[in-house]
């Protein structure tokens, strides 16, 4: 009998901040996480550059991300669709 091996991917939805590589976008995602002790929560920013094969995005599109395999050192990431 064969195990299965069922992986799960990272989907995270941001905000496109930068096409100007070629075949590549950076997008902004935020997320509210709250404070350990005090329990307020705040804004956190990360920008991650996804894989954007037929450069269809532009600055201000919302789209939804997906994990893959590493394309690059820093993309590792790849834009599932544009988000309405």
């Amino acid at each position: 009998m064969t195990n299965k091996i069922i992986t799960v991917r990272k989907r995270l939805t941001g905000k496109v901040v930068s096409d100007k590589m070629d075949k590549t976008v950076v997008v902004n995602v935020q997320r509210y996480v709250a404070h350990k002790k005090y329990g307020k929560y705040y804004k956190i920013d990360k920008h991650y550059k996804a894989h954007d094969e037929g450069n269809i995005y532009n600055v201000g599109d919302t789209v939804i991300i997906e994990e893959c395999r590493p394309l690059s050192k820093d993309k590792t990431f790849t834009v599932v669709e544009k988000k309405n």
